[in-house]
């Protein structure tokens, strides 16, 4: 079984940065896509940035131009720059690769934008 370990979350103040990553614990094989979602206090999860295996980024609107996904293969490792960070960024954050048979799922970190 896959896990997925996120890291890199926690609290930034308004315009900071900050960079998650999400390693798996093996190599994953048959990739489709990977992406990144968050899940705020009494809202849905919903998708942030993903990635397919042909390396075509897709971004939420609201976070177009201030967030970068990216992927280290060799170290089996996908990341979320996060820049110009704002409050209503504040969320879990969780990352998830989709192979053509299975979805994995990290833990989730929490990212807290605040002054």
């Amino acid at each position: 079984q896959v896990q997925l370990v996120e890291s890199g979350g926690g609290l930034v103040q308004p315009g900071g940065s900050l960079r998650l990553s999400c390693a798996a614990s093996r190599r994953i094989n048959s990739i489709s896509t990977m992406g990144w979602y968050r899940e705020a206090p009494g809202k849905q999860r919903e998708s942030v940035a993903s990635m397919t295996s042909g390396g075509i980024t897709n971004y939420a609107a609201s976070v177009k131009g201030r967030f970068t996904i990216s992927r280290d293969s060799g170290k089996n490792t996908m990341y979320l720059q996060m820049n110009s960070l704002k409050p209503e960024d504040t969320a879990v954050y969780y990352c998830s690769i989709r192979t053509v048979v299975v979805t994995f799922w990290g833990q989730g970190t929490q990212v807290t934008v605040s002054s």
